[in-house]
């Protein structure tokens, strides 16, 4: 018997995405299904061209802008589905897309997914946020398979298997309803960037599973929000970083880790600078003075996690590497690259 699906879109003056993506979701070929958009009190005419054109979708509007996190809690409400699957208003859909996302959950073992995800603009490429799955490395760093840092793939199936995933990305992101209320939603602090991240963590430290599900396809057009290059979206990555690990990590990661990263954090506005990106550099400041300003708040909110974790170490899926290192000084450009050399450390280790 095939799930209930709520597809909830946050939008915000973006009427000419709607007008672009929108229809693409409506043309899904699943029977039980229903679209839901959340809009953040836009100033264009986004809800009369919804109510117009495309009426089978439910609208919920709010007084102002939630921002990511805020609008999809909120909509989350609304939503009849025994799935949810957050869905940015830049994404076009396959249409059988929903179909494999049924299929995947009748694993009761899946928590949450994503489909792959491919350029909207470069079809044969993975889309930089999410790809075909996400991880950390030992670091905290995120990165995926089909995009490391900058470097984004070209999708010739070589990661075509569903496996298990650290975080499955907001671009498209489906997710078991009770467990999204059960884990308390998105963080409505983090407003958006890290946040589809520090939800996975919170459900791997309750012993639930997120994979990828390649058979399902979207195209991701990106930078809807905030542009790839903006110094705003710089400080949020940074900012909410800091916050997730802090919130999420066992006391042993932070004992080894926490500081080094730090110091990497200073070293990355030094190199923004040095690169002629000053903005870049204050954003990165800026970030960790908001971190150690509201440090009290973040570490409130560690104590109540940590005492309902069930799993007291870091998932299999935070992977033992550093990808700086990797990526910046053995040039190991793609995550099964990457792979590789993990692989081959944990085969010495066996040896010695």
């Amino acid at each position: 018997m095939s799930h209930s699906i709520s597809v909830i879109i946050v939008t915000w003056n973006a009427q000419k995405h709607l007008e672009t993506f929108l229809p693409s979701v409506t043309n899904t070929e699943f029977e039980n299904f229903e679209i839901i958009i959340a809009d953040n009190a836009s100033t264009d005419e986004s809800v009369e061209w919804i109510r117009k054109h495309h009426p089978e979708c439910k609208i919920v509007t709010f007084p102002r802008n939630y921002g990511y996190c805020g609008g999809n809690n909120r909509a989350a409400d609304h939503a009849t589905g025994d799935i949810i699957v957050f869905l940015n208003n830049d994404v076009e859909v396959t249409p059988d897309w929903l179909t494999s996302i049924d299929a995947a959950f009748r694993d009761s073992g899946v928590a949450a997914l994503q489909p792959k995800i491919l350029s909207y603009t470069e079809r044969d490429k993975f889309e930089y946020a999410g790809a075909a799955g996400g991880f950390l490395d030992k670091l905290g760093y995120p990165f995926c398979r089909g995009r490391v840092f900058e470097t984004t793939e070209t999708d010739m199936g070589q990661y075509n298997d569903s496996i298990p995933i650290f975080w499955a990305s907001g671009a498209a992101l489906a997710i078991r309803k009770d467990l999204f209320f059960e884990l308390g939603r998105f963080d409505d602090d983090f407003m958006f960037h890290m946040e589809e991240v520090d939800l996975c963590w919170r459900l791997w430290n309750r012993g639930h599973k997120i994979i990828s599900i390649p058979d399902s396809v979207v195209y991701h057009l990106g930078g809807g929000s905030l542009p790839m290059k903006s110094s705003r979206k710089t400080y949020f990555n940074f900012r909410n970083s800091l916050s997730m690990l802090w919130k999420n990590a066992s006391g042993d990661w932070l004992k080894k880790h926490f500081l080094l990263r730090l110091c990497l954090d200073g070293l990355a506005a030094i190199y923004a600078l040095f690169k002629g990106n000053p903005r870049d550099s204050f954003a990165i400041f800026k970030a960790h003075l908001h971190f150690y300003t509201h440090w009290k708040q973040v570490h409130a909110k560690r104590i109540e996690l940590q005492k309902v974790r069930t799993h007291h170490s870091e998932p299999d899926t935070m992977i033992q590497t550093s990808i700086i290192k990797d990526y910046f000084l053995k040039g190991k450009k793609t995550y099964n690259q990457i792979m590789k050399i993990v692989t081959n450390d944990k085969d010495s280790d066996l040896i010695h």
